[in-house]
């Protein structure tokens, strides 16, 4: 076959595929999804070790990884009233060495095993996790008993990382999104143990000394305040025989574990306060409505995170109203924090400096209509399978599934409500969505906190609140249930 004959063989040939090709009737919509299935993870094993350590054992070998989580049951909200950041400081230090390795040993022994080593403190928890091949979990686990039993709490490593978050809260609190973030929870939970930022302030983080440190390890890091979580392609025999191998001796102090023990609520419709902190310099304006909810307890839970997921993400009503309808923003969006004690509800969004009232407006219009107008099933279906989706990628990788058996863990839940988790928001209702929203989510109740350039928003506030707070930023103090560097409550602006 000669060059020219090949050619017009070619085009044929591909004429003849384009035809066949667009010959088949095109699908004009795509197959309705089947139904929601409920996962069935393997039945997690778990034993106390004499020392009152509990571990637990998840067995899933569909890959060759383990991770393994310590979860000290207890986080920011042991903070000292005059320390915030304390416990986020401790969780940190952990990996900037113990009594026998230093940080350059112990970042150099889990890389050389090809692993991963991560500590932190959160709300209610304080966590040390690992992640190795199945083969080298031995040696990770010796590294992670080390980090969180031994820690040595350098004076050159606090000193260290001292300057290090207070280098960084100063340029978060550069923006008005952070500032309103803190002064939110101030708002919502005054001085109770949820007030205050979980980072800490730059006040705060600069009065720390090594003592505090050593004090709450002390306290809180032992045995029998402690949740050791192992998942992935391991034999629960085999995780059990190393958790007594490395954790075993993990002497329980003297006197007996006294749980830290909250408050009642603070924040409610009686004391609901509108804030604007003045910002002459800020180019946006961060618009904040914040009021408390429900505990992860709560049995309302699952009615909760359904009906806050109808308000959040790009989808959800917050995001369509606010940036795709009206272009007032980049992004809206809402948060339902259940903690062990009661925890914050948000509702969110960055606006132009001008468009600050109004956002305002919009937010608290999507949060009462939540609560006043059923949502249509066309539009909770969706919302709900972000929330399966979610859910069924985290479980995906075996971190993901340590993380989520431990986070039911720390909350005395039942294990097994893991395999019911897609079967518990596939229930939730449309009426159950409105009186949740209705009733826990009550505008009336939500505080509003708006950070920018006053000026330019401010008379627009006064015409709708009878009473704002407006503190300059020179004046702000967020290490004060007032927010104001003066002891005095801060000044109360009546509108004419």
């Amino acid at each position: 076959m000669n060059k020219q004959s090949s050619t017009i063989f070619v085009i044929g040939f591909l004429l003849l595929t384009v035809t066949g090709v667009s010959g088949q009737t095109p699908q004009a919509t795509p197959p309705n999804p089947s139904e929601p299935r409920s996962v069935q993870i393997p039945k997690p094993i778990e034993k106390t070790l004499a020392n009152g350590l509990r571990v637990i054992v998840i067995e899933r070998s569909r890959s060759p990884l383990v991770s393994a989580e310590v979860l000290i049951k207890n986080g920011a909200e042991v903070d000292p009233p005059q320390l915030p950041g304390l416990a986020d400081m401790t969780a940190s230090l952990l990996t900037k060495g113990t009594k026998k390795r230093d940080a350059t040993q112990i970042a150099e022994a889990i890389e050389a095993l090809g692993g991963s080593l991560e500590t932190g403190a959160r709300w209610d928890a304080s966590t040390a996790t690992t992640g190795v091949m199945s083969s080298n979990i031995s040696p990770a686990l010796d590294i992670l008993a080390d980090v969180v039993r031994y820690p040595a709490f350098t004076d050159e490593e606090i000193e260290r990382l001292r300057q290090q978050s207070i280098d960084s809260l100063n340029v978060d609190l550069g923006e008005p999104g952070t500032i309103a973030r803190f002064a939110g929870a101030r708002v919502v939970f005054g001085d109770s143990p949820y007030g205050h930022p979980l980072s800490g302030t730059p006040e705060s983080i600069a009065q720390i000394k090594r003592a505090d440190i050593i004090r709450l390890h002390e306290l809180y890091y032992r045995p029998d305040n402690a949740i050791l979580v192992i998942g992935g392609d391991i034999k629960a025999s085999d995780a059990f025989a190393l958790a007594q191998k490395y954790f075993g001796d993990w002497v329980k102090p003297t006197p007996t574990f006294r749980p830290f023990v909250f408050g009642t609520r603070v924040s409610d419709a009686t004391n609901r306060r509108v804030v604007v902190i003045d910002k002459p310099d800020a180019e946006q304006a961060a618009v904040f409505l914040a009021r408390t909810a429900i505990s992860r307890a709560d049995g309302d839970y699952y009615k909760g995170i359904v009906a806050n997921s109808v308000l959040n993400g790009y989808s959800g009503r917050l995001n369509q109203e606010i940036r795709i309808k009206r272009g007032l923003s980049y992004g809206a969006g809402s948060a339902l924090d259940a903690r062990r004690s009661v925890g914050p509800f948000v509702a969110s969004a960055q606006t132009k400096n001008q468009s600050a009232s109004q956002v305002v407006d919009l937010l608290i219009g999507e949060v009462e209509r939540l609560g006043s107008t059923p949502v249509s099933e066309a539009e909770l279906q969706p919302r709900k399978a972000v929330l399966t989706g979610t859910f069924a990628r985290d479980l995906e990788e075996v971190t993901g599934l340590v993380g989520r058996v431990a986070a039911l863990a720390l909350q005395d839940l039942s294990l097994d409500e893991i395999n019911h988790y897609i079967n518990h928001v596939q229930s939730v209702t449309a009426a159950d969505v409105l009186k949740f929203a209705g009733t826990q989510l009550d505008i009336k109740g939500a505080n509003v906190i708006v950070v920018g350039n006053a000026k330019e928003f401010l008379a627009e506030l006064q015409k709708k609140f009878s009473v704002v707070e407006v503190i300059p930023i020179a004046e702000l103090d967020l290490n004060r249930r007032s927010l104001r560097k003066t002891a005095s409550p801060a000044a109360k602006i009546k509108a004419p």
